[in-house]
């Protein structure tokens, strides 16, 4: 399906009347009909899909059936469903409120702050409404007012008829007068912070809830800034881009368009009626009905007499991510901006010994902190992505299991969104490696790139088509697991002559040892390797060749296009290039006739995987 039509969830607020239902012809048998939620993933009201498979099914359930990707690449940087759109009718005053931003309502409330935009589809002569204030106040004159009654005195009140559109951004105190029907598109929440009610009593006789003290830490207490800033939209912001379209039957009869990989398009009919296709699909519209056509679906056409929204989500401007990198003996965490530069870094001993709890706390705090101290706010960075050593379930975001940090069924993803108010994406350390090598750094010119890292461990990362390759199942490339010596010295994961066992730092310098007697270092090492040290040649030729065997394995599986060398050993590399493409040549199945990859030494260290992780 590409086209789904939707039922609304109808509120019952007491300032509502009953227009939703008798000019729009919404199924509900209340008296009372403030809103109409036409467009919602949110547990508070979920739009319903009224025809075809998902027939009777919450849009949400949709979208977990058929992935988050029917949304667009834009929405990535959304941990849910970015829109909600409705209809309100307002017979009396609305309160007057206020709505946090992402980063104060994510901390405190669980869920998204509410920028949002109205359309006026119909406004009484002489209706109004508030929007900021008259002239700018302090903190203790806005408590003061709230606290005997005179707050009214001071708001910014617009008079409004029907197609003006008004944008309210978080912060902006405002409340919609009666008489006016319209509707809204706004970010996906809930969260109203009330200040002043006029005095009014629900069902039960109880005066509602008030929220003077969140709202006096939320309010900017200015007047709003005129203009329209979302030429040529009616709105534009990074949460929702909204156009209006017209179609009068006789000059414009038809409209067509295309809906691409980066957003779904809402179709909101304000009034009128006709149709709309795409691959092969036409549903029928009328006054009232939500459309939604996902992510893809290409080209389509709407015909008849209508006015609508048209609603898609844009690229965010001036994203900024984090990249985490949490090793066995240190963890990196690096602010990267759109450009995928590093623009600051921080680090701390992991410690793994005092369990996940600490470290993801830990985690958590300075990656709050970094984006505090660089003066980025939480809607501006678009997610956070961790690697960590071991098997990963990307999907569900677990850490199954890592023997370097002793973590065993993880739940990593959940731990820290409970704390960073941004989609957290996680990736084996390796392959985050490899992407930021793939993205930026020595891998930047190919789309078909495998990295060995060569540290404690033997790791690797393989992007194929520029995206991580993970293979069906859960778990991931392992390329320091591959045997290549059949019952060869015991390696770490249990079984015999893997390649970890050889080329790994400590393998390479327990050799070393066995043969020259001496513990030596890395650089002692390659030091000697340079002066023609008899003993240390035979060390490293015998590790060049059970490395280039690694190599020439993975080359015959995968045929990439460049094979990087890095970690620990990455200073020492060059030295052992020629010998590894010597043994390429001459071992890779069918050299003679095809081509051989590039092989280099990785570029970024341990940039890599910080830029890596922040780009998952």
């Amino acid at each position: 399906m590409s086209i789904l039509k939707l039922k609304p969830a109808c509120k019952d607020y007491l300032w509502g009347g009953h227009r939703l239902v008798d000019e729009f012809n919404y199924e509900y048998d209340g008296d009372v009909c403030a809103e109409a939620w036409v467009l919602s993933c949110h547990p508070d009201g979920p739009s319903i899909i009224a025809e075809g498979e998902y027939a009777g099914k919450t849009l949400t359930e949709y979208i977990e059936k058929e992935g988050f990707e029917v949304l667009g690449t834009n929405c990535r940087r959304f941990r849910e469903f970015p829109i909600l759109t409705k209809f309100i009718d307002a017979r009396d005053n609305l309160s007057v409120q206020v709505h946090p931003s992402n980063g104060y309502a994510l901390r405190y409330e669980g869920q998204y702050g509410k920028t949002e935009m109205w359309y006026i589809l119909d406004a009484e002569p002489g209706a109004f409404l508030y929007q900021g204030f008259k002239k700018a106040i302090s903190k203790e004159e806005f408590r003061e007012r709230i606290e005997n009654n005179t707050l009214l005195e001071i708001l910014n009140k617009v008079e409004v008829h029907k197609g003006d559109t008004v944008f309210i951004e978080s912060g902006t105190l405002h409340a919609i007068g009666k008489g006016i029907l319209l509707a809204e598109i706004q970010q996906n929440s809930n969260v109203t912070y009330r200040i002043y009610d006029y005095g009014r009593v629900d069902k039960n006789g109880r005066t509602r809830e008030l929220h003077v003290d969140k709202a006096l830490a939320v309010t900017n207490r200015v007047p709003p800034v005129k203009g329209n800033n979302a030429f040529p939209h009616i709105a534009d912001c990074d949460y929702f881009t909204v156009d209006r379209i017209n179609l009068d039957g006789v000059v414009r009869y038809r409209m067509q368009g295309s809906v691409t990989e980066k957003s779904f398009l809402s179709v909101l009919i304000l009034d009128g009626e006709g149709t709309i296709s795409s691959k092969g699909e036409k549903k029928s519209f009328r006054k009232g009905d939500s459309l939604l056509l996902t992510a893809g679906s290409g080209d389509y056409q709407i015909e008849g007499t209508c006015n609508a929204l048209m609603t898609t989500i844009r690229e965010k401007e001036a994203p900024m991510r984090v990249g985490v990198v949490i090793g066995s003996y240190e963890t990196r965490i690096g602010l990267v901006d759109e450009h995928d530069s590093i623009v600051s870094e921080e680090r701390f001993l992991t410690h793994p010994e005092r369990g996940y709890k600490a470290v993801l706390e830990e985690v958590s705090e300075e990656v709050l902190s970094i984006l505090e101290n660089h003066g980025v706010p939480l809607e501006q960075c678009v997610g956070v992505g961790v690697g960590v050593p071991g098997t990963i379930d990307r999907k569900k975001g677990i850490v199954n299991y890592s023997n370097n940090i002793k973590w065993d069924n993880v739940d990593l993803v959940e731990e820290l969104g409970r704390v960073i108010p941004c989609p957290v994406r996680i990736a084996n350390d390796a392959d985050c490696a490899a992407l930021g090598e793939a993205i930026v750094g020595a891998g930047k010119e190919y789309s078909d790139v495998v990295m060995f890292t060569l540290g404690n461990g033997v790791g690797g990362g393989i992007i194929l088509n520029g995206k991580v390759f993970e293979g069906g199942m859960i778990g991931g490339s392992e390329l320091g697991h591959m045997v290549v010596k059949a019952d060869g010295l015991q390696c770490s994961c249990g079984r015999r002559g893997c390649l970890e066992a050889y080329a790994s730092i400590p393998a390479l310098l327990k050799n070393a040892f066995d043969v020259t007697g001496e513990h030596l270092s890395v650089n002692e090492l390659f030091a000697r390797y340079d002066k023609g040290d008899r003993n240390v040649k035979k060390v490293l030729d015998e590790y060049m060749d059970i490395l280039g065997t690694g190599v020439v394995n993975v080359v015959n599986i995968f045929r990439p296009q460049l094979v990087l060398l890095g970690g620990n050993l990455s200073n020492h590399l060059d030295v052992m290039l020629d010998t590894i493409r010597k043994k390429m040549a001459d071992e890779c199945f069918g050299s003679q006739y095809a081509a051989i990859p590039e092989l280099a030494v990785a570029q970024l260290g341990a940039e890599a995987g910080i830029i890596g992780a922040a780009n998952l």
